[in-house]
């Protein structure tokens, strides 16, 4: 029965007082423009790199960049935010207090929460595994190398924490970890892929032929690490809950249209409500 869990999508009511669209700190408006922001911000970065690339090493280093944790994950995180922005918006202007969300089939409600997982996830892996295992420890003299970077090696993790501890969002269901483990391993066959369709390995700690047996070992210690990573997520997400809504009483921020039908009480604007529905 456990393991049968990992495919069910759940029946009780999805996400009742709307946290992943709304904050313990900001307005939905606000919101919705910090996450917009940061989206506008990775797809720049994305499409000016690859246009840099393909300008000075060739298109063939921008098509290459695909096969790369790095740029993958930098890209969900460009299409999470867009997505989470859109939702905070539809909910934001909603005269119902909905989001788009709401709309959205059981099976893709239940992907949103996994995609939200990965992107609390992932980005910190990409920065402990660059700066501790890929850095050569010489900062780059150029500055786009310098800029692209740091965008893409630091702001990613700075990214996510806004996710951790800006949304009223709440700990990701166990479960979750089963389907980090399983992208990881398919990432780990594009990484193969790769090597048999272009003749290089995007990470050299992944080539048997120079690590030997310690290829086993990264591959295993990188797992682990995205389960204490997760671990350590999961225990952010809960402590700012208990902190902002036990402790400080700051229960969210919730649209006009939210509270006019009655979900979180009255009033005009974006005010913070003490006793929203449970979630």
């Amino acid at each position: 029965m456990a393991g049968r869990q990992a495919f069910r999508f759940g029946t009780d009511l999805w996400d009742p007082t709307h946290r992943f669209e709304t904050s313990w700190l900001l307005s939905p408006w606000a919101l919705f423009f910090c996450r917009a922001l940061i989206a506008l911000y990775i797809f720049t970065t994305i499409l000016f790199v690859l246009a840099w690339q393909c300008a000075h090493a060739g298109c063939a280093a921008s098509q290459a960049s695909f096969s790369y944790f790095t740029n993958l994950t930098y890209w969900g995180l460009g299409f999470y935010f867009l997505a989470a922005a859109t939702h905070t918006f539809t909910y934001a202007r909603s005269p119902t207090g909905h989001a788009l969300l709401d709309r959205f089939p059981r099976p893709l409600q239940a992907l949103h929460s996994a995609f939200y997982t990965t992107i609390i996830v992932y980005p910190f892996i990409v920065t402990i595994v660059f700066w501790g295992r890929l850095f050569s420890g010489h900062w780059w003299p150029e500055v786009f190398t310098g800029w692209s970077n740091v965008s893409q090696h630091a702001l990613n993790s700075v990214f996510a924490l806004f996710e951790l501890l800006v949304p009223r969002t709440q700990p990701p269901p166990a479960v979750h970890m089963l389907w980090l483990i399983l992208l990881l391993a398919l990432y780990l066959a594009v990484a193969y892929i790769t090597k048999a369709a272009k003749d290089f390995y995007p990470y050299d700690f992944l080539d048997p032929s120079s690590q030997g047996a310690l290829v086993a070992a990264y591959v295993f210690g990188i797992a682990v690490g995205c389960l204490v990573v997760f671990g350590v997520a999961w225990g952010v997400i809960w402590l700012r809950g208990y902190v902002t809504e036990t402790k400080l009483g700051k229960q969210g921020k919730f649209s006009r249209g939210d509270r006019e039908r009655g979900g979180h009480g009255g009033g005009v604007g974006d005010v913070e409500m003490v006793k929203p529905s449970s979630s």
